[in-house]
C-alpha cells in the first residue's frame, strides 16, 4: 500500500453542498487522489474539546452543526462508517507522543468533516475518524499534534484537516453569492500562504499573525486556519500541491492542498 495523503481542505461556509461554485471540480479532483485509502482520519474546527479526544463510533451520524442556514442542509447525511480500530491505533500513538487522550464511541461527523466529504467522495466508502481540536491551540500546537499521527499514513489513512484558508463571517451578508468579486485583501493573506506553503518555510508559517498581510482581518480567530498547520505536520516534509479552489462570497478562499 502506497502512503496515503495528507490533506488540507477549505469547507468554508455549511452551504458547501448545495453551492459549491468553483470549489466542485476541486473538491472531486481531490477525492480522486484518495483511491486505495483504507480510512480518514478528520481534524476540523467545528469539534473543540479540553483534551484530545477521538470519535471511536462504528456508525458516526451526521451532525448538523449550525443554524439560520437553508433548511435542505438538515436533509443530508454522510453514511460513512467509523473505525474504533483505528480510534484506538491514533490514540496510542499519541499517547506516545505525550498527549492524554479519551476516545468518544458516540461521537459525530460535524459538518467541517462532512460538508467536503460529501463532494470528495459522495460514495461515503471509506471509514472516517473524527479528531477533536484541544483547546487552546495554536499554530505550533496544531502541527506538532499532526506529527504525531504522521506513521498512520504508512497504513494507507488519510489525514483530513478540514478549515478554511480565510474565515471572516463577520463579512458575510445574506445577499452574498459564490461569485462576488474577490476582496483584495484575501487575495494579498491567500497569495502570502501560498507562497510560504510552497516554499516550505516552517518558520513563517508558525509566525503567520506577525508576519501575514491582513492576518487579523482573515481570521478573527484562528481556529479555521489551524488543520492547515496540522495537515502540514502530518506531511512530515513531504511536496505541496496546490489546488486553487476560487473565493466564494468574495472572503471566503476555498484553496486546498495535497501533501504526498
Amino acid at each position: 500500500m502506497s502512503r496515503a495523503h495528507a490533506l488540507f481542505v477549505s469547507h468554508g461556509s455549511p452551504m458547501l453542498p448545495l453551492e459549491p461554485g468553483s470549489a466542485a471540480p476541486m473538491l472531486q479532483r481531490l477525492g480522486a487522489r484518495l483511491d486505495g485509502a483504507r480510512a480518514i482520519l478528520a481534524f476540523s474546527p467545528h469539534w473543540m474539546t479540553r483534551g484530545v479526544v477521538l470519535g471511536a463510533s462504528a456508525q458516526p451520524h451526521t451532525i448538523h452543526d449550525f443554524a439560520g442556514f437553508d433548511p435542505a442542509l438538515n436533509t443530508l447525511r454522510y453514511p460513512a462508517a467509523g473505525d474504533p480500530e483505528l480510534a484506538q491505533r491514533a490514540a496510542e500513538l499519541l499517547q506516545g507522543a505525550g498527549y492524554r487522550v479519551a476516545l468518544d464511541a458516540e461521537r459525530g461527523l460535524d459538518h467541517g468533516v462532512w460538508n467536503p466529504l460529501l463532494l470528495m467522495r459522495a460514495q461515503a466508502d471509506l471509514p472516517v475518524v473524527p479528531l477533536a481540536m484541544p483547546w487552546p491551540l495554536d499554530a505550533a500546537g496544531a502541527w506538532r499534534l499532526g506529527a504525531a499521527l504522521a506513521p498512520l499514513r504508512d497504513d494507507g489513512v488519510v489525514l483530513l484537516g478540514s478549515g478554511s484558508l480565510t474565515h471572516n463571517l463577520y463579512e458575510f451578508h445574506p445577499d452574498s453569492k459564490t461569485d462576488d468579486a474577490t476582496v483584495p485583501y484575501v487575495r494579498e493573506f491567500t497569495d502570502w500562504m501560498r507562497d510560504a506553503v510552497a516554499r516550505g518555510d516552517r518558520d513563517a508559517l508558525l509566525d503567520w499573525q506577525a508576519r501575514a498581510p491582513h492576518a487579523q482581518r482573515a481570521h478573527p480567530t484562528p481556529e479555521h486556519l489551524l488543520p492547515l498547520f496540522w495537515a502540514l505536520g502530518g506531511a512530515a516534509g513531504d511536496a505541496a500541491e496546490l489546488f486553487d479552489g476560487g473565493v466564494h462570497y468574495g472572503m471566503l478562499a476555498m484553496d486546498a492542498w495535497s501533501f504526498a
